[in-house]
């Protein structure tokens, strides 16, 4: 009777971990169209053009009295958001921590960075400050709804189904975004048909993605469940409580040294993602239709990339699989340097390329570094790796850009960026994952 007892609480925990994960899944499913029809493709042109409509004489505007030129008022945003997603991450992440509550702060910083994007409906005319503060408020509040989101992967996964987890995870963000995109782009691509002008569609196209994000975030949040911790009233709140968390990673230096492998080559990632388009438009001459065709390509083949990956890493380790696909990037990288200006077919073979890896290296880093995370800290130690993430991102566009001041070319630029893949490998063999875990008081995997 002990026995069949055992054995039904076994099958009940794994299949309400089964239930958590599933709908786990389900967030990426919902915030992923943010990150890939409104920062990707849409907003930045759209924005832009709204605030050359506002600009004075000069081609100027003047938020808070400040001169900006309106060109550069879109990446200026962006800047600014990752400076209020870097003050409030460490916020929340001590506040999850503490509380144990991580699943009403997912919520808030879900619905807010839904609604603000829903928002966007209305950014008409010359309403630029409207989509400065849309934009800001977005992608704050996606910042540190992942960070919460990830910080579920440790809770909700065995050690041996977190690399399967994670790349699934993002397996279904890229299938949203390639579903998504699909359709905004039959609907940008024909607003005549219904009935709309160009404003009009793209305005839809931006509010359909906070709709959508806000409609999906309500599976995990039902699914998903709260861990009560041991009370931490002693622990200092917010920044403080970061200095805290760095001062405590000190001690665990192998957790650290990952954070930086991490940081260099996922730099040279977003850098590629970020500027690729640039070096098809300026370097390779291709129009918009194929540079929206590419993106669309990486997005499904992501999806395909990243469960691929997933098993590989079954067979192979996390690590090795990684250290497998910077390889590949490295490679990627140099096949683009030699690509022929005026031919999409080579552009879409690169951007194959890229799509393959994309979405493996980025889930089986946040699989592994999962198992670093000490148990009870999972929102902190998230918090300093999405600061890894979106705090240093910076990085890599710098290089890109005094690459070509300095020579002129994009081709130089673009092959500036093996520099992170290159040494972002180096520093990763370099670590002992066993040992790190260990060290993080976590179970080793067999394989990893």
């Amino acid at each position: 009777m002990g026995i069949d007892t055992v054995r039904t609480d076994a099958a009940d925990e794994a299949a309400g971990r089964r239930r958590e994960q599933r709908g786990w899944y389900f967030y990426d499913w919902a915030c992923s169209v943010y990150s890939t029809s409104v920062l990707t493709v849409f907003l930045g042109p759209y924005l832009t053009a709204v605030a050359k409509a506002a600009a004075d004489a000069d081609g100027y505007v003047h938020p808070l009295g400040v001169p900006v030129r309106a060109g550069s008022f879109f990446a200026y945003a962006v800047s600014l958001s990752v400076v209020v997603a870097v003050l409030a991450m460490p916020l929340v992440g001590a506040a999850a921590d503490r509380t144990g509550r991580k699943k009403p702060l997912l919520a808030a910083a879900a619905y807010t960075g839904a609604a603000a994007t829903a928002g966007m409906f209305f950014l008409d005319g010359d309403r630029y400050l409207l989509g400065g503060l849309l934009l800001v408020v977005a992608n704050a509040a996606q910042s540190v709804a992942m960070m919460l989101y990830n910080s579920y992967l440790p809770q909700i996964a065995r050690p041996e189904e977190r690399d399967a987890v994670s790349s699934r995870g993002w397996a279904f963000g890229y299938a949203a975004g390639s579903l998504v995109l699909v359709a905004n782009l039959v609907l940008y691509t024909a607003h005549d048909s219904f009935g709309l002008s160009e404003s009009q569609a793209v305005r839809v196209c931006l509010a359909s993605a906070g709709l959508w994000w806000g409609a999906f975030a309500l599976i995990p949040l039902r699914r998903l469940r709260d861990r009560r911790t041991p009370s931490r009233e002693g622990a200092p709140p917010g920044l403080r409580q970061l200095a805290t968390t760095v001062r405590e990673m000190r001690r665990r230096p192998l957790t650290l040294y990952f954070l930086l492998a991490y940081l260099v080559y996922n730099d040279g990632i977003q850098t590629v993602i970020s500027q690729a388009s640039v070096y098809g438009s300026e370097e390779l001459g291709l129009d918009q239709s194929t540079l929206i065709v590419a993106v669309l390509l990486v997005q499904v083949l992501a999806v395909a990339g990243a469960l691929a990956m997933g098993r590989l890493a079954l067979r192979y380790g996390a690590k090795r699989t990684i250290l497998g696909s910077l390889v590949a990037w490295t490679l990627t990288l140099a096949a683009g340097y030699f690509l022929p200006a005026g031919a999409p077919t080579w552009f879409f073979v690169l951007a194959a390329g890229i799509g393959l890896v994309l979405g493996g290296s980025q889930a089986l880093s946040r699989s592994l570094f999962s198992h670093l995370v000490p148990p009870g800290k999972e929102a902190e130690y998230f918090a300093a790796y999405e600061l890894s993430d979106r705090g240093m991102s910076w990085l890599g566009p710098l290089l890109f850009g005094l690459t070509y001041q300095l020579t002129g070319s994009y081709r130089d630029a673009i092959l500036s960026l093996v520099a992170f893949f290159v040494l972002g490998f180096a520093l990763l063999a370099r670590v002992p994952v066993r040992r790190a875990i260990a060290d993080a008081g976590n179970p080793v995997p067999e394989r990893i």
